[in-house]
């Protein structure tokens, strides 16, 4: 009894790790493809990093001191302040020989670390016969406290370099100077400062709201003709082949071509559509719809909901297709008309299919991008600005990737909670294993 038990104990054990075994592949591709861009994003939205920065351009979590930069300035810096001597007396002369004194002791002691005298006969020749020097080998790793010691000393001939007057050439002397100031490069880890920063700017929670106002009204316009539509073209009649095939058109249409194509169509002085809404009064004037707050947000949904209602109404049509025609039979003859059978039969065995569409319809209008973007760039005065437009301006307009990639992973908790969301309101079936 007990040698039958343990046998199988051990086949369901030998199962179970075959099982493990069968689904680790799409575990891990969902790791490298879902997951670990996440976390990626995540892990640069703890840095302040800016491209257009070049002492933040990287992620740097310990001090470091770049000898390509203080090799750029340094010799030059010496060379300005000889010239200047040259033709220059009294306290004056005393002070660029003190500077000078400084000057020359900073890059003694630079040179007594073996590290840095080897990198830096290295690069000077580098730099002397006008060839590339690589971030490796420029950027140099130094202790907390000695990068303190040299950016102090830096500082401290920067200010003196500041007081100086009856300089020949004094931008010359205090440029290079200044720039010897960014030598010593500090770690730009910040933590959560970018969430802190961006919870408390007005301009991301304003981005969300006309995200959400445009999420749940192109949506919801989209559910409902949707619907139509799928109930239209799940009847018999003629030409329904036909017409199934010209609702796919908007959606076959890329969506930069269509937003194109609605920006011309919406232009104040030439757009048909534009003049239409005109004429039936829709609008005060042409130039109302790409101008105005309400006119550019009904615009961009106008949009969205032409190219993407045949999308919801191919799903609710698979859906309808699933469910029995027998159940409408007997329903008939049971007495119920067209909208008892509607609420009992067609909507309730719809469910999972509404599931589904509203929730890939609502993910992708929270994060639509490419329709804005073309149609309105976010304006007038970021009225149709969304969370993922400003996530694109902030990363590559203005190449703030540190803060960029906090709101991206602001999009990717926005969209989480959105999922769960939909699925513990209408779908718990969805998740539950099926024994």
């Amino acid at each position: 009894m007990e040698e039958n038990t343990a046998k199988k104990k051990k086949k369901k054990l030998s199962e179970r790790s075959a099982a493990y075994l069968l689904i680790a592949p799409s575990l891990l591709l969902i790791l490298v493809i879902a997951i670990w861009p996440v976390l990626q994003s995540f892990y640069f939205s703890l840095f302040d990093l800016r491209l257009s920065d070049p002492t933040k351009s990287e992620v740097h979590t310990s001090y470091q001191i770049d000898l390509k930069r203080y090799l750029d300035n340094y010799p030059f810096l010496q060379g300005s302040i000889d010239k200047e001597l040259r033709n220059t007396q009294g306290e004056t002369a005393q002070q660029l020989n003190s500077i000078k004194e400084q000057l020359n002791q900073l890059d003694s002691s630079l040179r007594e670390d073996e590290e840095i005298q080897e990198r830096y006969e290295s690069i000077n020749e580098k730099l002397i016969n006008i060839e590339p020097v690589l971030d490796k080998e420029s950027l140099i790793e130094i202790e907390r406290d000695r990068a303190k010691e040299i950016q102090e000393t830096i500082q401290s001939i920067y200010q003196n370099v500041k007081q100086l007057e009856g300089l020949e050439d004094p931008d010359a002397v205090k440029g290079l100077t200044s720039a010897l100031t960014d030598v010593v490069i500090k770690p730009n880890f910040i933590g959560l400062d970018h969430y802190v920063k961006n919870f408390m700017d007005k301009r991301m929670w304003m981005a969300i709201w006309n995200t959400v106002v445009f999420t749940v009204v192109s949506v919801a316009i989209e559910l409902v003709l949707g619907l139509l539509i799928a109930l239209l073209i799940n009847k018999a009649f003629f030409g329904r082949g036909l017409v199934r095939a010209s609702i796919l058109i908007p959606w076959a249409i890329p969506t930069v071509v269509a937003a194109m194509m609605w920006k011309f169509l919406y232009d104040g002085q030439n757009g048909i559509v534009a003049k239409l809404f005109e004429e039936i009064g829709l609008v005060d004037s042409m130039a109302s719809l790409l101008t105005t707050d309400i006119g550019a947000m009904f615009s961009v949904i106008f949009a969205d909901v032409w190219k993407t209602t045949p999308y919801m109404a191919l799903l609710l049509l698979a859906g309808l297709q699933t469910i029995p025609k027998s159940l409408y039979e007997a329903a008939a003859i049971d007495g119920a008309n067209k909208w008892k059978q509607f609420f009992t039969i067609t909507l309730p065995l719809l469910k999972l299919s509404i599931l589904v569409a509203l929730l890939f319809r609502t993910l992708d209008a929270f994060r639509v991008f490419d329709l804005i973007f073309v149609l309105t760039g976010g304006g007038p005065a970021n009225s149709t600005e969304t969370i993922s437009l400003l996530a694109y301006k902030v990363l590559f307009a203005q190449t703030n990737f540190g803060e960029g990639s906090a709101l991206s992973v602001v999009v990717f908790i926005c969209v989480a909670i959105i999922s769960m969301l939909y699925i513990s309101l209408l779908g718990r079936d969805l998740l539950e294993d099926k024994k």
